[in-house]
């Protein structure tokens, strides 16, 4: 019998040697896909669009950057955005089910980290979701802590917000 499972299928382990990660327009297709992806998965834990706040548009972005594996496909992405005071936050992390577990997330983080270093930001904030526990551990285990909720998510029950110092 033929194996009926695609590299789409998430049931597939998906091992990733070579991974560039790299700036790409928000605007480009696979940055919109990768976002309307991680859009519906976020509607579908909560039931609705939870953001607070002016969502994120390439002009007020630092930079986007995409993960992708040797045969160019996308496999996830994440962003940086300043809020002031020498500040970035990271938004749009996506990971695409197919790459997960793979420690495919930690490198996007510190691909951003490095970019946010570069641009001359020395703290990264971030906000996620009381239900995306994958997320939860992913900045915990990068050494972000949990700060009070800023800004637009203030007074949001379902986020929960972390930051980290970067460089020295």
């Amino acid at each position: 019998m033929e194996d009926s499972l695609s590299e789409d299928d998430p049931c597939v382990k998906y091992t990733i040697p070579d991974v560039e990660i790299v700036p790409e327009p928000f605007s480009a297709p696979d940055s919109r896909e990768m976002d309307r992806e991680r859009q519906e998965e976020i509607d579908g834990r909560y039931g609705k669009d939870t953001e607070p706040g002016v969502k994120p548009t390439e002009a007020d972005l630092e930079v986007f950057l995409v993960a992708r594996d040797s045969d160019g496909r996308a496999l996830g992405c994440g962003a940086l955005r300043a809020l002031g005071d020498g500040a970035v936050g990271l938004k749009r992390m996506y990971v695409r089910p197919r790459a997960r577990r793979t420690g495919l997330g930690r490198r996007i983080v510190d691909a951003l980290e490095a970019a946010a270093l570069d641009r001359g930001f020395v703290v990264c904030r971030l906000e996620t979701g009381v239900e995306q526990h994958e997320a939860l551990a992913l900045y915990q285990g990068a050494g972000y802590r949990e700060i009070e909720c800023f800004g637009a998510y203030a007074d949001s029950t379902i986020s929960r917000c972390f930051e980290r110092r970067i460089g020295r």
